[in-house]
């Protein structure tokens, strides 16, 4: 058997430092790293003022690593979309999405006109989705997302937690990556 383009196996191969368990993660944060879940909906449960605020949105190279997950040729544009989710007062997680040009018929149409609406309330209320294998991974300056994080929040520190998976529709790709800041556990 081949494996298709957007096989969980496949994927696993591509990631390039990013792990299938949080292993080396801060006890407090796995569970958050390995939940299959909403986190859209684990963040609401936990903060009642729970939003999202946009602070980027629009067509971009996708990272090195998002790109050959993706299969896409370095430098070939795709729309990007950052928030921040937010709860109690403070930046919970740097959530970031690429979704190629070619994924932006149909189903996924939509998701460019989000705004301020959460992306994971589309992502587990469709039964047409399908996520991919999670992955995790520690960030330091050394990653793009990491830096990207820091841009939009102004935080400091050494290194942060992120996940990201592959969801699917009509085997069209949507990649998400939700990096937890240090402020996840502050009351």
């Amino acid at each position: 058997m081949t494996a298709s383009r957007h096989d969980p196996r496949q994927h696993i191969s591509l990631q390039h430092g990013w792990l299938a368990h949080p292993f080396r993660a801060p006890r407090a944060l796995r569970s958050w790293l390995a939940d299959r879940g909403s986190l859209t909906r684990r963040l609401k449960a936990r903060h009642a003022d729970f939003r999202v605020n946009p602070v980027a949105r629009g067509f971009a190279s996708p990272f090195l690593d998002e790109a050959q997950v993706l299969h896409l040729r370095p430098k070939i544009q795709a729309y990007v979309r950052n928030v921040l989710l937010i709860g109690g007062g403070h930046s919970r997680v740097f959530a970031h999405s690429v979704l190629p040009r070619t994924s932006l018929r149909g189903g996924w149409c939509g998701i460019t006109r989000l705004g301020t609406k959460p992306l994971g309330e589309a992502l587990f209320t469709d039964p047409r989705i399908r996520r991919l294998a999670l992955t995790m991974r520690r960030l330091d300056a050394r990653h793009p997302l990491y830096r990207a994080a820091r841009l939009h929040t102004g935080f400091t520190g050494r290194h942060l937690w992120a996940r990201r998976s592959v969801f699917c529709l009509n085997g069209h790709p949507l990649l998400v990556t939700e990096v937890f800041l240090p402020n996840h556990f502050a009351p």
